[in-house]
């Protein structure tokens, strides 16, 4: 490709963009922080992760008197992981991760004498607000394209050396490290911090997604056709057909595909219900949406 293609290519970013990424990334790291030192690390809460390996290394070391920071700890690891994420991701993606990894660090251990520590002796307490604010903190940092490093990046590594999901060996690497913290703290403490571990990637999941108001319909009806002009004119959205074979009878039917918002679901309900009793339909949620009707698509 030459230099023309190339610089197709890249996409400049604006100063508009750059100082919205560097907001989402230093508020994002600040409630992560918050969330840490007031609710999870006091309370022995090691909800996976570097930072809750950080956070048993962080006892053991208490106990031999000696204090090793969270967030310097987990700045040092992220940093043995991070040629990975420059061989494997791009430029910008590898400057966010930089910009994530640092940030957090720093302001974990930097705030941590400053913030009162909640929810003693009570656990979950503990991890219901820590799973939420780290949640929240994490998913601002994650809109951005980049992320505070981690153990994705050691579930990438391995998943590529054994053929095995992302998605299950982060499950697994993030398990081993809530069971490493069950004899550092307690049972207790072990299964309050999954409580933790599974709050804080289900609040990332929406505020990285937003909220799924979207829904799919795939509706099989014999008076396909009449459905779908009714989707047209009354809920002024647009509607495809496609054909599909019944393993059953092999026979091929019309099948309607259209994405609604999630208010328009009822009254879809209502069109197919009196035009077709016996229709088949199927509602999904769907993860985004984009294109007219929808937002727009981001170009980053």
């Amino acid at each position: 490709m030459g230099a023309c293609g190339e610089a197709g290519a890249v996409r400049q970013l604006s100063w508009r963009e750059v100082s919205a990424d560097a907001a989402l990334i230093l508020f994002g790291s600040l409630l992560f922080a918050f969330g840490l030192d007031c609710f999870e690390v006091p309370n022995g809460l090691a909800a996976g992760g570097i930072t809750g390996l950080a956070t048993v290394f962080h006892a053991l070391a208490l106990q031999a008197g000696v204090n090793l920071p969270v967030g310097i700890q987990s700045i040092v690891m992220n940093v043995l992981l991070f040629a990975y994420v420059v061989n494997s991701g791009s430029r910008r993606y590898a400057v966010l991760t930089a910009a994530g990894i640092i940030v957090s660090g720093v302001l974990t251990d930097a705030i941590a004498p400053l913030v009162p520590v909640l929810g003693e002796g009570d656990l979950l307490l503990c991890a219901l607000w820590g799973g939420v604010i780290t949640g929240v903190g994490l998913g601002m940092v994650f809109r951005t394209g980049g992320n505070t490093g981690g153990t994705d990046i050691i579930a990438q590594l391995i998943a590529r050396r054994t053929g095995a999901s992302v998605g299950s060996m982060a499950i697994v690497v993030d398990g081993a490290i809530v069971a490493l913290s069950a004899p550092v703290f307690s049972i207790e403490n072990a299964l309050y911090a999954a409580v933790a571990m599974y709050i804080c990637g289900r609040v990332i999941d929406a505020v990285v997604d937003g909220p799924r108001v979207q829904r799919a319909a795939y509706i099989i009806s014999e008076k396909h056709e009449r459905i779908a002009r009714q989707i047209l004119v009354e809920l002024d959205r647009g509607c495809t057909e496609f054909e599909a074979r019944g393993m059953w009878s092999r026979e091929l039917r019309p099948v309607l595909f259209c994405v609604l918002s999630r208010g328009e679901i009822a009254h879809l309900k209502e069109i197919v219900a009196e035009t077709d009793l016996n229709a088949i339909v199927v509602i999904a949620e769907v993860h985004e949406a984009y294109g007219e009707g929808f937002k727009s698509i981001d170009k980053r």
